[in-house]
């Protein structure tokens, strides 16, 4: 490494924030650079630790310690090289990836880990400003036709894979512009959106085209795509929530978390909402659910003025550290201060909500809730619960936004109509090897075939679902594999 003695000498050192009282006044980022001579310190950093734990605790399998001491040299072009070789998004994952790669930093045994994620988010932003990011079409193209329905991390990575070695590629997107989760599911405070146009500007100069307000099996035929496309890519996300069925559900004022965070990006791009506003100005917001999703709620109610914001999960508080069920390199599932908690929200966990109380115009005016205590098995997982007696209280409340994940993608309309297989959790079944469907022309890739997951993970999986149609379409790929790298 360019400093072997570098995790000795400096301390990790986050980037300045904007002060919490005056960012909630904007939806615009507010995290600052790194100066140049800090940006070298935390690459120095990298320990020459032999085996690189943070390469396989990331989905991409990204080349870790050498873009680091790319860093370190000041060869930009070359860290930038090595970052793009296996992430094709690095501006997005650089704002919002939870960095499963630091968890398994070897540094962070006993030391704050590396700064991975933000020396990530500064190769590519340099990369940026210095010109070395291109559009690169292909010399030849193949002939190969291939559809991508969803334009987010999976569809997105996907078609830039596809692309890249000549096929041609039509993204759908149901939306009015292209982006999915990156484009409505993620406040513009975490990821503005101009960051997202960038990226897909320079895919469509690369030949992607790109079809908005396309809805595959509703105002697209999908008899038309099966016959004009070699190869499909299903990439359209888990995008059903889990509700919460209990009395009271109807009450004017309970919402899906995501309906209130894609209105405010609407809001944000000065795009027409076309339901009833869901505003959290000058109400009792109560956020359920305990992930980044309501975490995001949070931030959105504060900066719409919110009287109050509380967010509840029935789960018990995680650990600060890690302990004997979360040995390092695994992910540890560590209680998680974000800088949506820090503008203001109150947190608790082991809450259950029993019921919505309306008033008599139906207007939500309060939650009923109860304490439980849970049962810890051996293996530290919680699995039962039972109220703590006593504990039954209403609370005040006029919105409440429901942040409890999602269970599956939408299966009326394309799904349905194709008529592909789901799995026992009602994902379209695929395989992780092939990402082949049971129609073999049709692949999966991301949410829609794993589940919820991480924005990392969707953009591996478009990335390696396209090895595969490549494969199909051609008999073999050029792409390679995150197992097998190579890089400038």
């Amino acid at each position: 490494m360019g400093k072997v003695t570098g995790f000795q000498e400096y301390d990790r050192v986050a980037p300045t924030r904007e002060a919490a009282a005056t960012r909630v006044k904007h939806y615009g980022e507010f995290l600052n650079s790194l100066p140049p001579q800090e940006l070298n310190n935390q690459a120095a950093r990298c320990m020459d630790c032999g085996v690189p734990f943070c390469q396989s605790g990331c989905p991409l399998g990204n080349v870790i310690p050498e873009f680091n001491d790319a860093v370190y040299q000041e060869k930009w072009e070359l860290a930038t090289n090595i970052l793009l070789s296996t992430n094709n998004f690095p501006e997005f994952t650089g704002r919002i990836c939870p960095a499963p790669c630091e968890s398994a930093c070897v540094l962070g045994i006993n030391r704050p880990p590396v700064s991975i994620e933000e020396i990530e988010k500064h190769i590519i932003e340099i990369a940026f400003e210095k010109g070395f990011i291109k559009a690169k079409a292909p010399l030849i193209r193949t002939g190969k036709k291939v559809a991508v329905i969803g334009s987010g991390p999976a569809g997105l990575a996907a078609a830039a894979q596809l692309n890249k070695v000549g096929h041609e590629v039509t993204v759908f997107e149901r939306d009015d512009t292209p982006g999915g989760l990156l484009r409505y599911g993620i406040p513009d405070f975490k990821l503005q959106k101009n960051v997202v146009d960038r990226r897909i500007d320079l895919m469509k100069e690369e030949g992607i085209i790109f079809k908005c307000n396309a809805n595959v099996g509703e105002n697209v035929e999908i008899g038309t795509l099966l016959r004009d496309f070699n190869a499909i890519v299903l990439a359209g996300g888990s995008t059903i929530p889990r509700d919460l069925p209990i009395d009271g559900r109807s009450a004017k004022g309970v919402h899906f978390a995501m309906d209130f965070l894609k209105q405010q990006n609407k809001r944000v791009a000065s795009r027409a909402v076309e339901a009833e506003d869901i505003m959290a100005t000058g109400k009792n917001v109560i956020v359920i659910g305990g992930g980044d999703t309501g975490s995001d709620c949070i931030g959105t109610s504060n900066r719409h003025g919110a009287k109050s914001v509380t967010q509840f999960e029935i789960m018990p508080m995680p650990p600060q550290v890690r302990n004997d069920h979360m040995p390092w390199p695994n992910y540890p599932m560590l209680l998680k201060n974000t800088s949506s908690h820090e503008e203001g929200a109150q947190r608790a966990w082991s809450v259950n909500t029993k019921n919505f109380i309306a008033d008599d115009k139906g207007n939500l005016k309060a939650l009923k809730v109860v304490d439980v205590e849970w049962e810890i098995d051996a293996n530290g997982r919680p699995v039962t619960f039972k109220e703590v007696a006593g504990t039954e209280r209403d609370l005040p409340c006029e919105l409440v936004l429901l942040a409890m994940g999602f269970l599956h993608p939408q299966k009326e309309g394309l799904i349905e109509k194709l008529g592909v297989e789901l799995d026992n959790r009602g994902n379209v079944k695929a395989s992780e090897y092939t990402y082949q469907t049971n129609i073999a022309k049709i692949f999966a890739a991301g949410d829609v075939r794993r589940g919820q997951s991480l924005v990392v993970w969707a953009i591996s999986e478009g990335r390696e679902a396209a090895r595969k149609v490549d494969e199909y379409l051609m008999g073999a790929t050029k792409l390679a594999s995150k197992d097998a790298v190579a890089y400038a």
